[in-house]
This record gives structure tokens, C-alpha cells and sequence, in this order.
């Protein structure tokens, strides 16, 4: 059993891959927070601002076999699933690795999707995927020690990025933290860690800037 909040077509918003049109399939659950707010002192990753709670998110669900999600989610490929336009699905949530196996990503392979999956990087990853980019958090154990891109929420108490030099990865991003809540002085706390972020980028040219574009646009 697959459980899914939400299936969407839009613009991947940031790394390597922004602006591509994608899928997006954002898995249920993770196991750095159980995503309600009575937890969030309790997270391990306390700043995420993503809804991965439960099945009722737009197009989301529960499903028994990997084709019959593999199918639901190309269904909302916006193309003609044509080599040219290189079909994309991209595997998020919460933590998609806590469902995601071999056989779901055979099932999309099918379908003619190539795979992407955004990952806090502490469970394995099954064969196959296309491109794996992964998003360690402060606190917690690492074991994918080699990926297509690696990218750091920037700053994170009690994270240096130096921490990752180990890991073997394409590209390299920093991404400045969002605050989670919509307070007064939000766009303050994020422009300082955007100017932070910038700072980091210059003294470390091995490491690029990612904004959140799709924000920027207004768009899912």
C-alpha cells in the first residue's frame, strides 16, 4: 500500500532541475517529524513547512500496487510523453524513502517517467532512480553517500556544510531557510539568511546559490 497526499504537474522550483515541468508525488509521512504542529518541538527538522499529513491533498490517495500509481501520476503529465519532452517525476514529501521501493520505481519507468526523488538522506535508496537529490537536516545520520545533487537548508544549528565534503555528488547547492511560521518580520528572518547564503556561496564557490522560484512566481 502507496499512501500519497498530493499529485500535481507544475515547474520544478529550485536545484539543478528548476524550471523543468514536472509530476510531483508527495508521499505521506516522514521520520524527522510527524508533521502536526503539537509535534514541531519534537521534530528533528523543525523549520519544514510542508503539509505531508494523511491521503487528502489534491489528486492524493491510497494504492494498492505500484502500477496503479505509476498510472495515476502519469496521468497528469501535461505532454505527449514524447523522448523530446523527457517525462519527469519527481518523489517527494515528507520522506518518500520511507515508501519508495524498487518495484514503484520499475512502475514509473513503465509509464515512460523518469525518476527523481528528494530525499533527507537517511534511509536507502532503491535502485534505478535517475536523479536523487538529497537534503540532510542538523541531527541526523546520513547514509547515501553519493547523489546527483546535494542540497543544504542554510544555516541550520548545528550544521556546517563542510560536514557533507565526504558525500560524492554532481551539484552542490545552498538554499536559505524560509521561516516556517507567517509572522511579522517573516521576509526579514529570510532575507537575512538569503544575504547569509550569499556570503557562504562567495567564500565557497564549490557550493550555488537555490532560491525558491516557484514562490517567487506564485506557483504550487
Amino acid at each position: 500500500m502507496y499512501r500519497v497526499k498530493e499529485v500535481f504537474a507544475t515547474l520544478q522550483g529550485e536545484g539543478a532541475q528548476a524550471g523543468r515541468v514536472a509530476v510531483f508525488c508527495r508521499f505521506s509521512k516522514c521520520n524527522l517529524w510527524t508533521g502536526r504542529e503539537a509535534d514541531r518541538h519534537r521534530a528533528v527538522c523543525q523549520f519544514c513547512d510542508t503539509d505531508f499529513v494523511g491521503t487528502d491533498g489534491q489528486n492524493g490517495g491510497e494504492f494498492e500496487t505500484p502500477e496503479a500509481l505509476a498510472r495515476h501520476v502519469a496521468a497528469f503529465w501535461p505532454g505527449s510523453f514524447s523522448d523530446a519532452e523527457n517525462p519527469l517525476v519527481v518523489c517527494t514529501g515528507g520522506e518518500p524513502l520511507l515508501q519508495l521501493d524498487g518495484p514503484m520505481v520499475e512502475a514509473f519507468h513503465a509509464q515512460g517517467l523518469s525518476v527523481a526523488v528528494e530525499t533527507n538522506g537517511t534511509l536507502p535508496a532503491p535502485e534505478g532512480i535517475d536523479w536523487l537529490c538529497m537534503s540532510p537536516k542538523a541531527g541526523t545520520t546520513i547514509v547515501i553517500e553519493e547523489c546527483d545533487e546535494l542540497k543544504l537548508v542554510y544555516p541550520q544549528e548545528g550544521q556546517d556544510p563542510a560536514d557533507y565534503d565526504h558525500i560524492r555528488a554532481s551539484e552542490r547547492f545552498i538554499a536559505p531557510m524560509a521561516s516556517p511560521q507567517v509572522i511579522s518580520g517573516a521576509d526579514a528572518f529570510r532575507d537575512a539568511n538569503t544575504r547569509q547564503a550569499i556570503e557562504f556561496c562567495l567564500a565557497h564557490p564549490q557550493w550555488r546559490l537555490s532560491v525558491q522560484m516557484h514562490k517567487m512566481v506564485g506557483i504550487d
